[in-house]
């Protein structure tokens, strides 16, 4: 007897114990569709945080008072920081010399903006920016300009909009030169940002920016601001280290002390992003142990049932000729067929699904082969495993016993 013979018998089995079979291979179906379901969602996450931070450049960090994902409660230390001001920016482009430019952002969410009959939902982010924003955060104007310096610091009311913001309000007037209303202030629209799409389901056009004084004029100061930074070719790790010197001095920390402000680089956003993804990992991989294992346990159920109804059966092969080893294989390879067949709707579920959640947050489905061949070896591996007993168990049985069963 040969493989494919075995082969040809596990179909069988399946065809004729369809739903039997189906229980039995759930738990190996969950196990791989788990695994390839989680890492497509994960590299595609992973791919799109790519894709959307080298749009900024690597020459580009962020200063800012508290941790860029804050997971659970924040400890005294970091709550009882104080905020950071202007006066730290003018700073850095006082004392710097390793950096290109620097920008102070502050920003509130939630606002509604209106022209006319027209309204946003009150949900867009207004920004405050100052002459450099636009640079060192890689946004372009795709119509009209910029602020200028004398509109900062006269802190005049003008304004450039998102795409977003630009489509829901002006779908057929030209926007520039118009004027819009936030919080019942009038703001000219000087410019239009280009648009960047979304990033992780949330969009990055819907939104407003206007002179960083004119925002603390409108809003107040009392709130902690973000610096962006760019540093000059090549200059990252040295540039990083000179602005921690001078807010360290400018902010009076004591040598010693940590910092008491965080600094936000391209690579730390990654980290962050694949340690929350690392517990998906883990997550996922308990789960497909649990699968695998409870599928395994069916698939030993399942084989020593086949061996009982089909004691006979070997009975008579053995009869005629066949080997333990012939009865041996027999059985493991149904086994094994049982468990790839299970594996390769967990397969197709996993990539279905993948692709699925993927369209639904707006990423780029991406499905790792490597999780593909993971999960096909490892329902081999549980069919080989979890098949041995009730194979050695059909080998082993006396051929005149068995022409007896009944």
């Amino acid at each position: 007897m040969n493989y494919n013979e075995g082969l040809k018998l596990a179909w069988q089995t399946v065809k004729s114990n369809k739903m039997r079979t189906f229980l039995t291979t759930l738990g190996i179906v969950i196990g791989v569709m788990s695994v390839i379901g989680m890492m497509s969602i994960i590299n595609a996450l992973e791919q799109h945080m790519i894709n959307a931070l080298s749009g900024v450049g690597g020459d580009i960090f962020w200063v800012q008072k508290y941790p860029a994902v804050q997971m659970g409660h924040l400890s005294k230390e970091i709550r009882m920081r104080k905020d950071l001001k202007f006066n730290h920016v003018e700073a850095i482009r006082d004392r710097a010399i390793k950096i290109k430019a620097v920008s102070a952002e502050i920003a509130i969410w939630g606002k509604q903006i209106k022209y006319q009959d027209n309204a946003t939902n009150p949900n867009t982010l207004l920004y405050g920016g100052d002459e450099y924003w636009a640079d060192v955060n890689g946004r372009y104007i795709s119509e009209g300009r910029f602020f200028t310096k004398e509109e900062i610091y006269r802190k005049e009311y003008v304004a450039l909009l998102g795409d977003d913001i630009t489509e829901k309000l002006f779908p057929f007037t030209y926007p520039v030169g118009e004027y819009i209303k936030i919080d019942g202030i009038r703001f000219k629209v000087i410019g239009l940002i280009e648009a960047q799409g979304e990033l992780l389901g949330n969009s990055r056009d819907n939104m407003v920016v206007i002179p960083f004084e004119t925002f603390t004029k409108s809003y107040g100061e009392m709130r902690s601001i973000n610096i962006a930074v760019k540093t000059l070719p090549n200059q990252m790790s040295q540039g990083m280290d000179e602005v921690t010197g001078i807010l360290r001095i400018a902010r009076k920390v004591p040598s010693g002390t940590p910092n008491d402000f965080e600094l936000i680089t391209q690579d730390s956003i990654m980290d962050t992003l694949k340690n929350l993804t690392g517990f998906v990992f883990i997550a996922a991989v308990v789960i497909c142990g649990i699968s695998l294992l409870v599928g395994g346990i069916g698939i030993m159920n399942i084989m020593l049932v086949s061996v009982t109804e089909r004691t006979r059966e070997i009975g008579i092969r053995k009869a005629v000729g066949a080997k333990k080893r012939h009865i041996l294989n027999q059985f493991l390879t149904e086994a094994i067929g049982i468990c790839l067949f299970g594996g390769l709707i967990g397969v197709i579920l996993g990539i279905t699904i993948g692709v699925l959640i993927a369209a639904a947050l707006k990423l780029p489905p991406t499905i790792p082969m490597w999780s593909v061949f993971l999960g096909l070896g490892f329902s081999l591996m549980i069919g080989l495993i979890f098949g041995v007993y009730p194979a050695m168990k059909a080998a082993r049985l006396d051929p005149i016993e068995a022409l007896r069963w009944e």
